[in-house]
């Protein structure tokens, strides 16, 4: 089965709402879709700037809106589907084999990333033509 980007999905996290502040936590499998192996968040993203533009191969990732807001552009060689990011409790789980870019960065934002895999460069896709030769 091909990934496509209706595989990509927003996932609502669980919530403790308290006068004093909220809390979310992940639980892992019992939020999202596999094993969190890395986590690391982009901040001081300069206005009109765009992050990501790669896909993997096998990793999976979660991107939560930890602060502000941020669109997501998904692309899977054929589809393209753009998401907007901006509440905390909120993710987008990107599977593997999906081309995705982060745009439109609010003032302050910062992008919370879970990942299923550990940094291996060899996992990126990072050119357009070498993603859409690997969909085939």
């Amino acid at each position: 089965m091909k990934i496509t980007v209706f595989d990509c999905a927003i996932l609502e996290l669980p919530r403790i709402n308290n006068r004093s502040g909220n809390i979310t936590a992940i639980q892992n499998k019992e939020e999202i879709p596999f094993d969190v192996k890395r986590i690391f968040y982009l901040y001081d993203i300069p206005g009109g700037e765009s992050r990501g533009a790669h896909a993997h191969k096998k990793c999976h990732q979660f991107l939560v809106a930890a602060s502000g807001s941020f669109e997501v552009q998904l692309d899977d060689g054929k589809v393209k589907k753009t998401v907007m990011l901006n509440q905390p409790f909120r993710g987008l789980h990107i599977p593997p084999g999906i081309w995705a870019s982060e745009v439109n960065f609010s003032s302050g934002a910062i992008c919370l990333v879970l990942a299923s895999n550990k940094y291996d460069e060899n996992d990126y896709l990072r050119d357009y033509q070498k993603f859409l030769d690997f969909k085939e």
